[in-house]
């Protein structure tokens, strides 16, 4: 599992930051149509592949059996509807988001490739009904699903990575700390060299 795992709604963004080495990309495209959605697929299928980067698609996760995407991140609200058998044929791996033991329970009956916990810490990015989880959950976590990556998530800078990493997580996934950087090339680079 790679360490740093970039998560963005922007294909242009992918663009710019695939060619620094950043391996591991989750598409999260929210309310668009389904003709506008699969393009921004498409777009960020080809350039994820062009670079060697692994593409994860967020929730759509019949649109990757569609468009031969290997990687899906699921929610929980996925887990109700997502064809797990079709996944399984179709050799798509998936990671499930967990918030709390009963959420992990149901996503490790599912034996995910990786498991994500968020959010660690205060996030901007959506109003969660979750309280920031900390670095003792992340212990908690890492120690209950031992050998299956876990993947931290929510309000992580570069100056938080250690303590996550050094608490129990395998990868670290960053939305908003790039997407409102400065200079989220720049920001992106400062990771890299980080992780």
């Amino acid at each position: 599992m790679e360490r740093f795992y970039l998560i963005t709604h922007s294909v242009r963004l992918i663009e710019q930051l695939a060619p620094l080495g950043v391996k591991l990309i989750q598409l999260r495209i929210k309310n668009t149509s389904e003709v506008e959605l699969k393009s921004q697929i498409k777009a960020a299928l080809h350039c994820c592949q062009f670079y060697k980067v692994q593409l994860v698609l967020n929730d759509y996760w019949h649109l990757a059996l569609d468009l031969g995407i290997n990687f899906v991140h699921l929610g929980q609200e996925d887990l109700q509807t997502a064809d797990f058998e079709a996944l399984r044929l179709a050799q798509v791996r998936f990671g499930i988001s967990t918030h709390d033991h009963h959420e992990l329970k149901r996503a490790l009956a599912l034996n995910p490739n990786y498991v994500a916990l968020g959010p660690v810490y205060e996030t901007l990015l959506i109003k969660m009904k979750w309280q920031p989880q900390g670095l003792e959950r992340v212990r908690v976590w890492k120690n209950k699903i031992q050998s299956i990556p876990l993947v931290a998530i929510g309000g992580l800078t570069p100056a938080r990575a250690k303590d996550v990493f050094f608490a129990g997580a395998d990868s670290v996934a960053v939305v908003t700390d790039i997407h409102q950087a400065p200079d989220p090339v720049a920001r992106c680079k400062e990771w890299l060299v980080i992780v």
